[in-house]
């Protein structure tokens, strides 16, 4: 679609921005399992309160009617509108470090012209590494790591912290393109994609958004204390786990992605693939479950959980 302004405008209220920081990426849209990437930047939203440095225009990047703005409605009248936010700010992480941050919902149009202001903010700014995460859902349990599987151009991460390496063809996502560009420049970039248990895909799963920032973490040095999602997260477990506990089949299932992932992680030449799906009960099957276990429940439990 043609441009008709400005894909985004400076925020007058900008800080000076140092050279030669790193960029990080969260982007929601196609993929999101787990709620990794909505959760991460409410987290850092929140936690660090960043500074935006530019502003992305919505009426030129976004599809209102797919991604509708949130209105508040007020007994009468309309209280609030809350259209969505797409920045690239500056932000401190827990030890006061400084780091660019480009947040948000991925752009519905004009992705070519995006990726293009994004390298140059990049090149204006300097920015000394590029680091983007995305979830995905995988048949591998809660009850293990959540493992990654990591592209781009520095070698050394995709050796130590890819546990799965498929050639393959994915639909794109903004974030691959931005990453495809970046390593064309020779720019130091890496994009983690997050493996969440597929079964915990539609819900809110604080671990894959703890998960996302340790990928941030080992890529860049950044250091967040994430204690209000560990909170959140043990007691999300407590559920799942009581789930998991009343029903034999959902306990069988759970043993047997166990002892697949095991294998694998081993490199067992018997170890099943992590992607066979086989004898698993589909992912809608298992939502099914947990939203009949959840309305089972007493009212007054954390609603966070399945939204």
């Amino acid at each position: 679609m043609p441009l008709s302004s400005s894909l985004f405008e400076r925020s007058a209220s900008a800080p000076p921005i140092p050279r030669g920081l790193p960029l990080v990426i969260a982007l929601t849209g196609f993929t999101d399992a787990g709620s990794a990437l909505s959760r991460t930047i409410e987290y850092l939203r929140d936690e660090i309160d960043p500074t935006p440095v530019a502003v992305f225009t919505n009426d030129v990047l976004l599809d209102y009617r797919a991604r509708r703005p949130v209105v508040a409605f007020d007994q009468d009248h309309l209280a609030d509108y809350r259209p969505p936010r797409l920045e690239l700010s500056l932000g401190h992480d827990a030890l006061g470090s400084p780091f660019l941050m480009l947040a948000g919902y991925e752009p519905d149009f004009a992705w070519e012209a995006f990726a293009s202001a994004i390298l140059a903010l990049a090149e204006e700014f300097a920015v000394s590494t590029v680091t983007w995460v995305h979830a995905i859902p995988m048949p591998v349990p809660h009850t293990r790591p959540i493992g990654t599987t990591v592209s781009g151009t520095r070698r050394e991460l995709t050796e130590a912290h890819s546990v799965w390496k498929p050639t393959t063809q994915v639909p794109a996502t903004v974030g691959h393109l931005l990453e495809y560009r970046f390593a064309e420049g020779g720019a130091a970039v890496a994009g983690f994609v997050l493996l969440v248990p597929h079964y915990l895909g539609d819900t809110e799963y604080p671990a894959s958004a703890l998960a996302a920032l340790d990928a941030i973490t080992v890529a860049t040095g950044l250091v967040f204390s994430g204690d209000s999602l560990r909170d959140e997260n043990r007691e999300y477990l407590e559920k799942v786990e009581e789930q998991v506990a009343g029903s034999e089949d959902l306990s069988r299932m759970v043993e047997n992605l166990e002892e697949r992932y095991d294998a694998y992680m081993a490199g067992s030449t018997q170890a099943t693939p992590i992607i066979h799906t086989g004898d698993l009960p589909s992912a809608d099957e298992l939502a099914a479950e947990l939203e009949r276990f959840l309305a089972n429940r007493p009212s007054g439990d954390d609603d966070r959980f399945g939204a």
